[in-house]
């Protein structure tokens, strides 16, 4: 059975070959931001962080599953697709893409808990039939050292890895140092739930090691 994930994420891509997988990698196109001022301005009110998510996973998932039958009518598979956010005291923190503002977010995080919010959505998509879906937020809190420096944060962030992840930090690689506990599934920290993933995937029927390309 043929899997494609919808995202460029490395850290997506990473978390599905440690499992096993190797999967096609399709860049959905959606413009995030729109997305969610379209749907915030119609309700009158702002998403909570897991529909935040849960929103652009399913919208990414759906773009790329709908691109597949069209493109390639002969796909029999699963087409997963993902988002992050981190909250803290209420906030939801995207890509901080910028050094002062990743420097401003390590300041307030430092000593602190926060929620990394991710949502899944996986699409069944077999030949001359509708499509079927599949979805879930997974949620982890993290705590980071109180004792982190100045001189560390600014090193941190000049690395430029924390510039294009959600909440600035990753728990798999240079950022990992600064984080004291993960309370939860830690792959939703990396970028994706792996066991939500599996339910998912069992909801729609499917052995998660028939995915397996390696063991």
């Amino acid at each position: 059975m043929r899997v494609c994930l919808a995202s460029t994420s490395p850290a997506r891509l990473m978390l599905l070959r440690q499992a096993g997988i190797e999967p096609e990698i399709a860049t959905p196109d959606v413009d995030e931001e729109a997305v969610i001022a379209a749907v915030e301005a119609a309700e009158g009110r702002t998403l909570e962080p897991g529909e935040h998510v849960l929103l652009l996973a399913r919208r990414k998932a759906a773009d790329v599953a709908a691109r597949l039958s069209s493109e390639d009518p002969d796909f029999d598979g699963i087409v997963i697709g993902g988002d992050s956010m981190f909250e803290l005291d209420g906030e939801v923190l995207g890509k901080p893409h910028t050094p002062a503002v990743a420097i401003a977010r390590w300041h307030a995080m430092r000593g602190r808990t926060g929620v990394l919010h991710s949502g899944h959505s996986i699409f069944r998509v077999v030949p001359g039939a509708p499509a079927v879906e599949v979805h879930a937020v997974a949620e982890a809190s993290v705590s980071f050292a109180a004792d982190i420096t100045d001189d560390e944060i600014d090193a941190y962030v000049a690395s430029g890895e924390p510039l294009l992840v959600a909440g600035a930090f990753t728990v798999d690689s240079l950022g990992s140092a600064f984080i004291t506990r993960v309370d939860g599934d830690p792959s939703t920290v990396v970028g994706m739930s792996l066991s939500t993933l599996r339910q998912l995937v069992t909801e729609l029927g499917i052995m998660w090691t028939s995915l397996w390309t390696r063991s």
